[in-house]
């Protein structure tokens, strides 16, 4: 059929060519003996307007179309007589699908708590394809940053017999008949009657498989689909997202948190330099001071601090808290807000949280209080990256799982790579629809997602 998208247009600019144009109808303005039609097809924050004369025999029955219709024109390009760059004249109009009258996307306000419930048709919309669209160009960058600094992608498994992070909030894989059950003489579910013979779930990362590749490899990332079913309903949690986890042989937390420093700004580069059109949409109608607030990330240094110098700044700030910061907790979302927005009005690195509060397989620091784990906190949203230098010393990691009561039938595999030719490593983890909500400014993970996954939410 070979339409032509009007991206492709924009960046051609084709004046004097006919050629075959498709899209969703936004607008259709009749006149006595022509209509105006403002079309976009997805491509592109841009809309082209086509004239449209009374001459063709379908013109009548074209003219009932309503918003969100369909329509593919034999069209020629011209110069604009408006303010558009060009637009089209139609020669023919080759096909057309009328939508039907309760068609959901209508030209008056309609808000985000609707259009979550019709998801399927969101991404015709301004916002939501600006947002996909960022959310490609992302993915995009995400595999060249990593491709062109040496690392290897790696595919891990979405099934898992282990909780790597130890927080209990997986969803079960099973097939067995919950009406029927195995029973063993315990009285407990007899897993070994399971598909996988073991108890089985869904993965919370691909962080230990990818620790595994890295000793081999030397330098990897994954990025794929991770999930919790910790039971929130906040506009930062979803049950089903992606996660972007590198890991790097022969290298320490400082080597992993400039890693995600860089990241982060190449990201926040990308997308000025490939989603401008959408930036400004997103500036002007979503989270006005957006582009400043990027800029700022791009144009001001990582400021690093300890996790107590982070403490000792909360508490003598003289504000008031909903969560007192207090040592050996975690921080809360307003306290690295404070510390990025306020006191550092810039991007932090927070190292060296408790031990207590943090995963089994982090390096412990002598002090015997903390382990070496940083976050990255940015302005306007606080953690965007977690990670860690990881537990390289085979007696340390056995001692921490005993602590934690942890099966190490499970990690026999993960505990080989500290028996066989163990390196210091590091790596760290970025939730995909955080980064995306960052640089969109969204202000709820819902909307950066195709079909968001939450508690008591199934559709699509």
């Amino acid at each position: 059929m070979n339409v032509v998208s009007i991206k492709d247009l924009y960046e051609k600019k084709p004046i004097g060519e006919s050629m075959l144009i498709g899209g969703w109808i936004k607008s259709l303005r009749k006149s006595k003996a022509f209509s105006f039609v403002v079309i976009n097809d997805g491509s592109t924050q841009k809309d082209l307007q086509v004239i449209v004369d009374d001459k063709f025999d379908n013109y009548e029955d074209f003219v009932k179309c309503t918003t969100g219709s369909s329509v593919i024109f034999d069209a020629k390009i011209v110069e604009s007589q408006g303010k558009q760059d060009f637009e089209a004249q139609a020669n023919g109009i080759d096909f057309f699908h009328a939508a039907a009258d309760d068609y959901p996307l209508q030209k008056k306000g309609t808000s985000m708590e609707f259009l979550r419930e019709v998801a399927h048709i969101r991404p015709r919309t301004n916002t939501f394809g600006a947002v996909f669209r960022v959310r490609h160009a992302l993915t995009m960058a995400t595999h060249k940053f990593f491709s062109d600094r040496g690392y290897f992608n790696v595919h891990t498994p979405i099934i898992t017999a282990m909780d790597a992070e130890g927080a209990g909030e997986m969803f079960r894989v099973s097939t067995l008949d919950p009406k029927k059950l195995p029973m063993n003489d315990k009285g407990e579910v007899d897993w070994n009657k399971d598909y996988f013979g073991k108890e089985s779930f869904l993965a919370v990362t691909g962080q230990l498989e990818g620790e595994a590749f890295a000793c081999g490899l030397g330098k990897v990332y994954t990025f794929g689909p991770t999930f919790r079913s910790e039971n929130s309903n906040t506009a930062r949690h979803l049950s089903e997202f992606w996660m972007i986890e590198p890991e790097v042989a022969f290298a320490d937390l400082d080597d992993v948190a400039d890693l995600g420093a860089d990241y982060i700004k190449y990201m926040i580069q990308y997308a000025m330099d490939n989603c401008a059109d959408e930036l400004a949409f997103f500036n002007k109608f979503i989270s006005k001071g957006l582009l400043d607030k990027l800029n700022n990330v791009l144009d001001k240094p990582f400021t690093k601090i300890t996790y107590t110098e982070a403490i000792d700044i909360l508490a003598n700030s003289n504000k008031k808290f909903e969560y007192k910061a207090d040592w050996g907790r975690d921080l809360q979302t307003e306290h690295e807000r404070f510390l990025t927005d306020e006191h550092f009005q810039g991007p932090v690195i927070v190292t060296d949280y408790p031990r207590d509060i943090k995963a089994f397989y982090m390096k412990q620091n002598d002090d015997g209080k903390t382990v070496r784990a940083m976050d990255i906190l940015v302005p306007g949203v606080g953690e965007i990256i977690g990670g860690s230098q990881r537990e390289e010393s085979y007696d340390k990691l056995v001692a921490r799982m005993n602590e934690m009561n942890m099966h190490q039938d499970l990690y026999k595999w993960y505990l080989d790579l500290r028996r066989f030719g163990t390196v210091p490593h590091a790596g760290f983890g970025l939730g995909f629809e955080r980064a995306v909500m960052y640089i969109t400014g969204m202000s709820n993970i819902r909307d950066v997602i195709p079909f968001a996954r939450t508690p008591k939410n199934l559709e699509f």
